[in-house]
């Protein structure tokens, strides 16, 4: 597939030569030859874990419980997550052993749908998706190493610059927010700095950074777990929860309430609707499984490690996942009343600041159980920052090799051999948006959009089946065509009920894809002019 500027299959090619279609399949189906494989199974299946758990699972869930109002539709809804996690993640297991290459989902999309779509996921990544997450993940770990240093705080400003009003589009609300720097934000700064410079030395120094904190916050889910099973059964919660209501309001007959839009008209929906509302908290604390294929040129085996890695990583935290919400379910009745003075009055969908872990862990341990949440949520945080700064890194160096993102950022280190330059892009873009305060609206506006990407790769699946049916495939999709089929048609089936009844999730997420189609234009045009001033 031609790329601008001389470039072919998203591979760095000389001015003199172009490979034929043929050579050029075999060149992006093997690794770059210029990275360093330094990622066995084990730290593999650490970053998928690792880039997955943030601080999601200790928090939507008092959201979720809001919308579905029942303990079964609460555990329905990540269940549904799991699944769809599950099989995405085993349809992308063919991909990454296919086309082993750095840059992962975005040469799928590209070499499956051609240059522009993997352009405008690359640019979403790195605009909003990937970036937006660390900032966001860099501040909640700020946020909660204020719980042992109260100084740290986002009303503790060192430098205020503007507050942004409210300004009302339609069914959304944007603006509202502080730009500068505070104690708070400027911890996510710094952690930011410290894990893109380390990341620099080397992808096994990432590696053990990754495979440390992983380790240490998939025990903090399982302890979590095994004391909930131990110690935190409560017999009131056991009560409302199970004992005949567990099925309450969960019947396919059954109306939920939602909002439309901010501020907007409180209609009825159907469950399988209010399942799909709920997907915006539980899929996407499911998220970014899909890390580990950005890194594909520096895995070890690619073609067994790549997709059994997928396989073990989303199992595992899906089964945490859903193991969690079971013992919220046995400490802490689902309902409860906002203005409660216990723990147990305000129940899961009333806790305190919507940190459900916290509360649950508190109630079985007194205070010292909100130490150690907030202690196990920056680990958390710490660990999923370093995934996604690692990964995330390899897409923009992709993009740079196709002549679709700033040259230099295709530069490696002379000796770790690292995308030194793109984690430094990647590092500056995120402070930017840590001292904007827009990171939390512009995740919430990409949901749609990230699934959209989803879609579009799982279609790619289809497409390379039908347009390289004998390139060789060491693993093939479980289930295919069925189960990416089913993926396909709940994923959709998810954009429209969030296009229908929260539009504040999807417009802008769609704006800014679609800004980068003049985008994607423009540096074609440049890389192209560019390649014929270097061979003129």
């Amino acid at each position: 597939m031609s790329q601008p500027g001389g470039r072919t299959g998203g591979v760095l090619s000389t001015p003199i030569t172009q490979p034929s279609p043929t050579s050029d399949w075999e060149i992006h189906s093997h690794q770059d030859k210029e990275l360093v494989k330094g990622l066995g199974l084990t730290s593999a299946t650490m970053l998928v874990m690792g880039s997955m758990i943030g601080s999601g699972i200790f928090i939507v869930s008092a959201e979720i419980g809001r919308e579905v109002d029942s303990p079964a539709l609460l555990i329905g809804a990540w269940a549904v997550a799991g699944f769809m996690t599950i099989v995405a993640a085993l349809s992308y297991g063919e991909l990454a052993a296919m086309m082993p290459r750095a840059g992962g989902q975005y040469v799928y999309l590209r070499e499956a749908l051609g240059p522009l779509w993997g352009f405008l996921y690359g640019w979403t990544l790195f605009l909003v998706i990937q970036t937006g997450t660390i900032a966001a993940v860099g501040v909640a770990f700020g946020k909660f190493l204020g719980v042992f240093f109260p100084s740290i705080s986002s009303t503790h400003w060192i430098l205020h610059l503007w507050k942004v009003p409210p300004i009302r589009l339609g069914p959304m609300v944007l603006g509202n927010m502080d730009v500068g720097i505070n104690t708070q934000n400027l911890m996510a700064i710094l952690l930011v700095i410290f894990l893109s410079v380390v990341n620099i030395f080397g992808v096994k120094t990432g590696a053990i950074i990754q495979n440390i904190f992983t380790a240490a916050k998939v025990s903090a889910l399982l302890g979590l777990a095994l004391f909930g099973i131990a110690l935190g059964r409560n017999a009131t919660a056991v009560a409302a929860n199970f004992s005949g209501n567990f099925w309450r309001n969960a019947g396919l007959g059954a109306q939920h309430a939602v909002q439309v839009g901010v501020g907007g008209p409180i209609v009825m929906v159907g469950t399988l609707t209010i399942l799909a509302v709920a997907q915006v908290g539980s899929l996407f604390s499911a998220d970014a499984w899909n890390n580990v294929t950005f890194t594909a040129g520096e895995v070890k085996n690619p073609s067994r490690n790549l997709p059994l890695s997928l396989a073990l990583g989303t199992g595992v935290v899906i089964a945490l996942y859903i193991a969690c919400n079971f013992i919220y379910l046995t400490a802490l009745p689902l309902d409860g009343a906002p203005g409660a003075a216990t723990i147990l009055g305000r129940g899961i969908k009333y806790a305190a600041e919507e940190r459900v872990g916290t509360a649950v862990m508190t109630q079985m341990f007194g205070a010292v159980g909100g130490l150690l949440m907030a202690a196990a949520i920056m680990i958390s945080g710490f660990g999923c920052n370093n995934g996604l700064i690692l990964s995330g890194a390899r897409v923009y160096y992709a993009m740079a090799k196709d002549g679709l993102f700033f040259r230099k950022v295709a530069k490696l280190h002379p000796t770790y051999k690292t995308p030194a330059v793109s984690l430094m892009v990647q590092m500056v873009w995120t402070c930017v948006l840590c001292i904007s305060g827009s990171y939390g609206q512009l995740l919430d506006y990409i949901i749609f959009a990230v699934l959209v990407f989803y879609i579009l790769t799982i279609v790619g699946l289809f497409v390379l089946r039908r347009t390289h049916p004998n390139a060789e495939r060491p693993y093939k999709a479980v289930g295919y065509p069925v189960l990416p089929a089913i993926y396909v048609v709940m994923a959709l089936f998810i954009d429209v009920v969030l296009l229908r009844y929260k539009p504040q999730y999807t417009w802008p997420g769609l704006i800014v894809v679609l800004l980068g189609i003049p985008v994607y234009y423009a540096w074609s045009r440049s890389a192209r002019q560019g390649a014929t001033g270097a061979s003129a």
